[in-house]
């Protein structure tokens, strides 16, 4: 049985000889006198369950539904490792060397046309069904926090599984299944899923821009990810907006207009078509995942080239969703009862009807049929409004998924009018249609963009048609050296003049913007010292400035990365701190950081990266709606720590003297610059009190005597006041733990630093 010991800042010294084992809750028919007997034939002969119900099994966390003000360390632990039935050992970058890529891809070629009778394909080919599995997969990804994205497999899990939005993409991945059953672990969930749609558009004609594999799959729901706070499907835009008519006023930091969608309601805003209107909302929705004007209209319309939508029928009718459904359904929903339910009885979107003449072929079909037809608005068999042409030739109608000799009308949602009434898209469409191969190319490269976004730096790429070309979106930086004195680099650091605080404060600014949701800022790169980085708030420019004149000569005297020197400058710091307060360390180092340049930075794209609040620092922009121990949190899941590596980060950075703008809060000692646990010990002093003055700021006062000792913020005083964090600051706090603090700080340090060098993993 494998051990996992991140929410124990003791570590492996013991295990505890029971387990409880995790549940999820099924939405079963409710449970009566009557047919409890027949749905637990282990039930007591009092007619009791043996199982608690709502301790294991409960979606809820039922137990803290007592106090909702409570703060929830669970995002920390999201992916405890207890849930991944692979093991500890299991290195997926190394099983793929033993992928055969082509003998896959052929597979799943084949796989296209195969056509199955429990789920049969629109006109005997998959390929407008996979295009949407990996389309909707990679689509939930947002610039704001760098989550969602195609690149763990969560579409697996709710509630992605159950989103409106992903009707019918059950059965994608059912059919996949054959597939990732032959290939096993040398191919992930994650990368299956996004490869289908690739695979798709190559069958049709699309010479694609290349693939790379590399994602690595989870094993449980996001459940702490924000989708939004609707507690409905399809709620109304404008619970999401300041001003619905604002598109840039949308709640950050979602992308999709509504609960339940991958970006905008195919009908028009809240169901109302308006293509003027809709275009603004699409342009907002793909400026946060990204992508620009001409990738926007390169998506929809490829998009659009090939498959259809389905409506026909009546969508009320649909089965529970997969989450929601029976257990015989085996995972599967959304059971439609209409004549066969499948085929051209499909019901999704509640929109019926193909785009194009050839919905199985890459051509400009999409631009032809917009702009050669004039469009009116009807209702889809389901009662969806849609565009049909007012009058089309028959020969240009797309044929029946199951019958070529009855052809239907083609339809365009308002998103797709967008493309013909907004004049910037008019005119990029326009330019597409009269150059087919440049359409087929910004497409190609826009789709690449789309399923590879939150792969991180190219260094994550692993495959035979990864394409050589560096793309600014992929952050690229240039290999730093290897090969030099890093004890002479330390020595000179050392003789600088550089204060601990200066040193350490700007190796945690360049590495706290490291977000392991898409794998995005970090150290390596150095682009604390470019735009717009260099000026953010929270780096404070002056003192980033100064630090930086003294580091950059040092850099280019031993010819290294100024990347590689800021860290070290960190370490240096670190051990002057630890050797202050007793416990002499060496903070570990592996050298090779490049130098990014303006030129390699899309300057637009790192503003979501901005840092509004710190709590390592003790530092936040502005009030905000969300407390600033939760802005902690976020932060701390963003950079792939844990509950306990917060816990001795916080204290051990409070003892540094390292808060922003040098406020004292929370700096519980009278030695500041040593590294010491004083910040546990004095928090858990019962010798104290603590008192609220003013705007979140308190004062630690002695309880004999009233005098004021320290004054701190929420983000110091919840280390006391949460029972968790509590119970791991009373093990940093004991007597004989102070040189694991230590050690468990440089750790968690190090951690942090390293967290980007993808090359060393």
């Amino acid at each position: 049985m494998e051990n996992d010991n991140k929410s124990n800042p003791m570590g492996d010294i013991s295990q505890c000889p029971h387990h409880q084992q995790q549940q999820q809750a099924e939405q079963a028919e409710p449970i009566t006198a009557e047919n409890q007997e027949m749905s637990n034939p282990h039930a007591s002969s009092a007619g009791k369950c043996p199982v608690m119900h709502g301790a294991n099994t409960s979606n809820q966390d039922s137990v803290m539904e007592w106090w909702p003000n409570a703060l929830n360390l669970d995002i920390l632990h999201q992916h405890d490792t207890k849930t991944n039935p692979l093991g500890e050992s299991f290195d997926y970058h190394e099983e793929l060397k033993k992928l055969d890529i082509e003998a896959l891809k052929k597979d799943m070629h084949a796989l296209l046309t195969d056509s199955q009778d429990w789920w049969p394909a629109d006109w005997g080919h998959y390929g407008g069904l996979f295009i949407r599995l990996s389309w909707h997969s990679a689509g939930s990804y947002r610039t704001s926090d760098g989550r969602g994205g195609g690149g763990t497999g969560n579409q697996r899990f709710a509630p992605l599984n159950s989103w409106p939005d992903n009707v019918s993409l059950d059965k994608a991945r059912r059919l996949l299944w054959p597939i990732k059953k032959k290939y096993g672990n040398k191919v992930s969930w994650a990368d299956l899923i996004v490869l289908a749609g690739t695979i798709a558009y190559e069958n049709m004609g699309l010479k694609t821009y290349g693939f790379a594999f590399g994602r690595t799959d989870i094993w449980h729901p996001e459940k702490d990810t924000y989708w939004g706070a609707e507690k409905e499907w399809l709620a109304p835009s404008d619970e999401r907006y300041d001003d619905v008519d604002n598109p840039s006023t949308m709640e950050n930091p979602l992308a999709a207009v509504q609960m339940g969608l991958i970006y905008v309601n195919p009908e028009g805003v809240n169901g109302k078509p308006d293509p003027l209107k809709t275009a603004a909302h699409v342009r907002e929705t793909f400026a946060r995942m990204a992508m620009n004007d001409e990738e926007t209209v390169a998506l929809t319309a490829g998009g659009h080239t090939v498959g259809k939508t389905h409506g026909n029928g009546d969508a009320s009718i649909l089965g529970p969703e997969p989450e929601a459904a029976n257990v015989e359904e085996q995972g599967l929903g959304w059971t439609n009862p209409n004549q066969t339910g499948k085929g051209r009885y499909t019901v999704t979107s509640g929109l019926e009807g193909a785009w194009t003449t050839h919905p199985t072929k890459w051509d400009g079909g999409f631009f032809e049929m917009l702009f050669n037809h004039e469009w009116e608005l009807v209702k889809s068999p389901a009662g969806a409004l849609q565009w049909e042409p007012v009058t089309i030739k028959d020969e240009d109608k797309p044929v029946d998924v199951e019958d070529d000799s009855i052809r239907h009308n083609p339809m365009m949602t308002d998103a797709d009018m967008a493309m013909k009434m907004d004049p910037i898209y008019k005119e990029i469409s326009l330019k597409f249609m009269n150059d087919q191969e440049y359409f087929s190319e910004t497409f190609a490269r826009a789709w690449f963009k789309l399923t590879h976004r939150d792969m991180g730096p190219k260094v994550n790429y692993i495959g035979t048609d990864v394409p050589e070309e560096d793309l600014i979106w992929q952050d690229p930086i240039p290999a730093g050296t290897t090969e030099y004195d890093v004890d002479a680099v330390k020595a000179k650091i050392t003789a600088s003049g550089l204060s601990i605080p200066e040193m350490v404060n700007t190796a945690w600014d360049s590495a706290r913007t490291y977000r392991g949701s898409d794998m995005r800022g970090g150290a390596n790169g150095a682009r604390i010292r470019l735009a717009p980085q260099k000026d953010w708030e929270g780096n404070e420019p002056q003192r980033l400035a100064h630090v930086l004149s003294v580091l950059e000569p040092i850099a280019k005297e031993f010819g290294i990365s100024i990347a590689d020197t800021i860290v070290l400058a960190g370490n240096v710091g670190i051990e002057q701190a630890a050797k202050a307060g007793g416990i002499p360390v060496t903070v570990p180092f592996s050298p090779g950081r490049g130098d990014a340049t303006d030129e390699m930075t899309d300057a637009a794209s790192f503003e979501p990266l901005e840092p509004l609040a710190d709590g390592y620092r003790n530092w936040v922009k502005k009030d905000y709606v969300v407390s600033p121990e939760e802005l902690m949190l976020d932060r701390t899941q963003l950079m792939g720590l844990t509950a306990p590596e917060m816990t001795v980060l916080v204290g051990g950075m409070r003892m540094l003297g390292t808060n922003f703008d040098n406020t004292k809060h929370g700096v519980f000692t009278d030695k500041v610059g040593a590294l010491t646990n004083d910040f546990f010990v004095n928090l858990t002093d019962m010798d104290n009190t603590w008192k609220h003055v003013d705007n979140g700021l308190y004062e630690i006062r002695d309880r004999k005597t009233g005098t004021v000792k320290w004054t701190a913020t929420r983000m110091d005083l919840v280390f006391g006041s949460n029972s968790i964090l509590r119970s791991y600051s009373e093990v940093y706090a004991q007597d004989d733990y102070k040189e694991k603090f230590v050690n468990d700080f440089v750790k968690t340090w190090v951690k942090v630093m390293d967290a980007d060098r993808f090359d060393l993993k």
